[in-house]
């Protein structure tokens, strides 16, 4: 193929330093606003951490990044890359690590960490290793996401740096196929800027790895089966090919993710066994450059059940021991241990220093002196940035914001000045400023709609998401200007009434209502609700939900599974407030999954949440999400011009489309607010045989 061009490193280095982020030219241009949510996103506050190896009494964790973004996944570069830094001797740390800065883009950086002296010994370098004090940072972005081509909106994953080159994940190509990942695996010339795909067309990698010779690279994939809506244990497979083209591409092992090379020859990764433990594996390769094969590379276990032990780091010739993630039962943290490969003993690192923390994702240096990791830096501080309550997200669309809030179902009032959304439990609106946040309701419900005719009236259901037809679930009418006594009943029976949406005139609502048995739209009276007339839009043994009624009043826009009851598969579909008029918008794929459809100002595009991309990442590497394949999407009301708006591993959903156009600036959070308040994957505190499980429920209800 075709190298794609990059500009030169040294240009964009100048180009990062000295250009703004946004003009006010693209402001002007301006016109609407999305705003959605991530799941525990907003808490994230990831920095990279390290510990010395072994671990001392006096040894304490050593922030390596800088405490201003979301940084995660780093790899402790191997040598000083001349092109980048050319000093002699070399920084003592080295780091490459992915950071979402700059309107929230994934993008790849290398940092240069100095301490208070060069080493110049081995002992003086253990010395200055473990000082735990920074004294001088360099930072260099090595990817072009911070200029202004839109076409760089892209999630960036697990990078290596391998002398001149950067072999990373990135999402920006789309394969064109509905429910088929983006992911795939890049080469990227600093010193020309020259980007090759190492990824065939068509197929999925993730979690790259480079052998330490720099001439392999294995990765988790499908290969060409594809995803089939997996969430926890992808069932990946193990493929090696070279690092300088991606020729020579063979699968090793089947069943494996998050590749880790100690040699040429030996590779560990993660499973999920059939004792349901996570485990580590070892796969080693036969020896010389003959033909290699699932049949030829010998598998063995490497930790025993017990626990579950994932995401694997090791480090060039080092045998001895690996480092891994665990959860042990009766933790409810994940932390970071050593692994003897000798003697088969564990040794814990971080619940000694810092235990009531997640550590995700470790990695060792090629000395294998430390581990680094990273966790959420903790309980912020004056010189970190501060908390926000609206991200704004870089848009691949010119003149569409957009921005991440803080909870689910947010929604603009009719003039977009004010914004609703719950917090479950709870109820908040706020000012589109920022200002004036307060908490209207501490009922439990979920999914909102502001009435457009009536000030400060906001509708949503009361219950619990997620539930069956059978669910005490109502709809009612909450005054969100009204301390006490502020909210009305609009359902009786509470047959799982959910999904509130009000006609333009602010006469009728829409909603789904399993009442029948089954989950379809009925329209009632906005004001007295169906106490003054209900009437059945949609019929039959299927699922209707997640409707939306347009700005001319023309359509409602919903999600169903009426293609096939019962699946999980949901698509949108598009139907007259008469009941005439009903047609499919969008086709999901095979088991796909398309919901919370809701109209653009001008009634001529619709956003919605989809798993329409895939997979982007292995989930057991992030935080708890429920669904992590959720992104956001637009589309034309005739079909056309569907555009993914946002790239990243996390679960996004419940969009709102703004009447006017916010300013792509992210705002304050006015007093603060929970900070590193997410949990670890739920499925991961479900122990064999029942120790420790844990029942979760869902955020996002159907």
């Amino acid at each position: 193929m075709k190298p794609r061009q990059y500009l030169p490193l040294v240009w964009l280095l100048l180009s990062w330093a000295c250009s703004p982020l946004s003009s006010a030219s693209d402001e002007e241009q301006g016109s609407s606003s999305i705003i959605f949510t991530t799941l525990g996103r907003p808490d994230y506050a990831f920095d990279i951490y390290s510990l010395p190896i072994p671990l001392t009494p006096n040894s304490h964790e050593l922030q390596l990044t800088d405490g201003h973004s979301v940084n995660f996944n780093g790899q402790f570069a191997p040598s000083s890359p001349s092109l980048l830094l050319p000093t002699d001797p070399p920084p003592p740390l080295q780091l490459v690590y992915v950071t979402e800065r700059n309107n929230g883009l994934h993008t790849i950086f290398y940092d240069a960490l100095y301490t208070q002296q060069p080493p110049q010994t081995p002992s003086s370098r253990r010395s200055i290793l473990e000082s735990q004090t920074i004294t001088k940072r360099i930072q260099l972005p090595l990817l072009p996401n911070h200029d202004q081509n839109q076409n760089n909106v892209s999630m960036k994953d697990r990078p290596s740096l391998i002398g001149e080159y950067l072999i990373y994940v990135s999402t920006h190509e789309n394969p064109g196929l509905p429910r088929v990942s983006w992911a795939a695996v890049y080469s990227t010339h600093l010193k020309s800027g020259n980007t090759r795909r190492l990824t065939p067309y068509g197929v999925a990698d993730f979690s790259p790895a480079v052998s330490p010779s720099g001439e392999l690279t294995a990765v988790a994939s499908y290969g060409e089966s594809g995803w089939n809506g997996e969430v926890e244990d992808l069932t990946t497979d193990i493929y090696v090919f070279l690092t300088r083209d991606g020729t020579q591409r063979v699968k090793v092992v089947e069943h494996g993710g998050w590749p880790a090379w100690v040699d040429d020859r030996t590779i560990y990764f993660h499973r999920r066994g059939d004792d349901q433990w996570w485990s580590v594996y070892r796969a080693i390769l036969p020896p010389g450059k003959g033909s290699i094969s699932v049949e030829s590379v010998r598998v063995e276990r490497v930790t025993p059940p017990g626990l579950h032990a994932f995401t694997p780091a090791a480090s060039p010739g080092n045998h001895e021991f690996i480092a891994v993630a665990t959860r042990r039962p009766g933790s409810t943290y994940r932390h970071i241990e050593l692994f003897n490969l000798v003697t088969s003993e564990f040794t814990e690192l971080t619940r000694l220093v810092s235990p009531n923390s997640h550590h995700l994702n470790p990695f060792l240096s090629p000395d294998s002196t430390r581990v680094g990791y990273h966790k959420c830096r903790g309980e912020p501080n004056s010189n970190e940035s501060p908390q926000l309550l609206f991200e704004n997200v870089k848009s691949p669309v010119p003149g569409l914001s957009l921005f991440r809030s803080p909870g689910s179902f947010p929604v603009f009032s009719p003039s977009g000045d004010r914004i609703a959304y719950v917090d479950m439990p709870g109820m908040y609106v706020v000012n589109s400023d920022g200002s004036n946040l307060r908490k209207v309701s501490d009922l439990m419900t979920f999914s909102t709609a502001w009435d457009p005719v009536r000030p400060g009236i906001v509708y949503t259901a009361l219950g619990t998401g997620f539930s069956s037809e059978s669910t005490h679930i109502d709809i009612i009418s909450i005054n969100v200007d009204q301390k006490s006594n502020n909210f009305k009943r609009l359902t009786q029976g509470g047959s799982n009434n959910a999904f509130p949406s009000v006609s333009p005139d602010g006469k009728w609502i829409v909603f789904r209502s399993a009442r029948s048995g089954y989950k379809n739209l009925y329209v009632m009276d906005a004001a007295e609700g169906e106490s003054n007339g209900l009437r059945r839009l949609t019929e039959g043994p299927w699922t209707d939900t997640m409707c939306n009624w347009s700005p001319d009043g023309e359509w409602i826009a919903f999600a169903s599974d009426r293609h096939a009851p019962g699946s999980g598969s949901f698509e949108l579909y598009l139907i007259h407030p008469n009941g005439t008029g009903l047609r499919k918008l969008i086709q999901s794929g095979s088991g796909g999954r398309t919901n919370h459809p809701y109209f653009s100002p001008d009634g001529k595009k619709i956003v919605f949440t989809s798993d329409f991309a895939g997979i982007s990442a292995e989930p057991i590497s992030n935080p708890h999400q429920y669904q992590p394949y959720g992104e956001i999407f637009i589309i034309g009301l005739d079909g056309s011009g569907l555009t993914r708006l946002i790239h990243n591993s996390y679960e996004d959903g419940t969009p709102a489309w703004s009447p006017k156009f916010l300013k792509p600036v992210s705002i304050e959070r006015p007093k603060g607010g929970p900070y590193c308040d997410f949990v670890d994957l739920h499925w991961l505190n479900n122990m064999p045989n029942g120790i420790g499980s844990v029942v979760s429920n869902a955020q996002c209800g159907l």
